[in-house]
């Protein structure tokens, strides 16, 4: 069985990639960094379809942690799924900031940076050694790298950072056929950032050509598909899901 690692898989697009991919049969190991409850339901949703899922602490702002999450991860795949290898990394942790850049404070930046560029970084690097030959990694980008929206810079930036990251780790993995593709969301209904109000979702999807804003099932569906072998041939691509978003 094919074993897959979700971070900050107990809510939204997260949440909703580690189901997904349940139902394809994967096992799922998700992360959460202080909802154990959220990580939780998401286990029980999972296992009650017959699936298998066990949910592990990360903070992935903390890269003095790595170490340790790796040898509890290496105790849940011996110990659940009898494999010292995992077959997928999915690096979607994060939160969101509203801030026109006069007003970003460093502590926001440094905040931000740690969570969306520096930490995938390091804990892609530490997580190497436990990725089979053939593994995908999916990291999840952002629209805003796109199209400029007021108020995002920081956010967008480093998003930006992590989608040019993943076509390195394309070449640099390649010798393992480890495929390595960016998933870019546009506006999606969660609660990142505060969430979406009546007035501002209706604003997003005058904007989107499908003419709504995207669940997390719509996001979800796609990144489980790049972990799959139906997309064997994608790599080093930054695949937008955003139902036509600003075009």
């Amino acid at each position: 069985m094919s074993v897959v690692l979700i971070t900050g898989g107990s809510r939204g697009i997260g949440a909703s990639a580690a189901v997904q991919c349940a139902d394809r049969g994967m096992g799922v190991v998700l992360t959460y960094r202080s909802e154990v409850d959220a990580a939780s339901a998401v286990v029980d949703k999972i296992t009650k379809k017959g699936g298998r899922a066990v949910a592990l602490q990360l903070d992935v702002s903390e890269t003095s942690s790595f170490t340790d999450f790796r040898r509890s991860l290496e105790d849940a795949l011996g110990s659940v799924w009898s494999t010292n290898r995992l077959h997928g990394l999915v690096n979607n942790a994060g939160h969101g900031l509203y801030s026109l850049i006069e007003a970003v404070t460093e502590l926001q930046f440094d905040a931000l940076m740690k969570v969306h560029l520096k930490g995938p970084f390091f804990l892609t690097q530490a997580l190497l050694p436990l990725l089979a030959e053939g593994a995908s990694i999916v990291n999840l980008t952002s629209a805003t790298t796109r199209v400029a929206t007021a108020g995002v810079a920081p956010y967008a930036a480093f998003k930006g950072g992590l989608e040019v990251l993943t076509r390195y780790m394309a070449k640099e993995f390649g010798d393992r056929l480890i495929r390595v593709n960016s998933v870019s969301p546009g506006a999606i209904r969660t609660d990142l950032g505060g969430g979406l109000n009546e007035e501002f979702e209706n604003l997003l999807a005058s904007q989107t050509s499908l003419g709504r804003v995207g669940e997390p099932d719509d996001v979800g569906r796609v990144i489980a598909s790049l972990l799959s072998s139906e997309s064997e041939w994608v790599n080093a691509q930054s695949i937008e899901v955003s139902g036509g978003y600003i075009i």
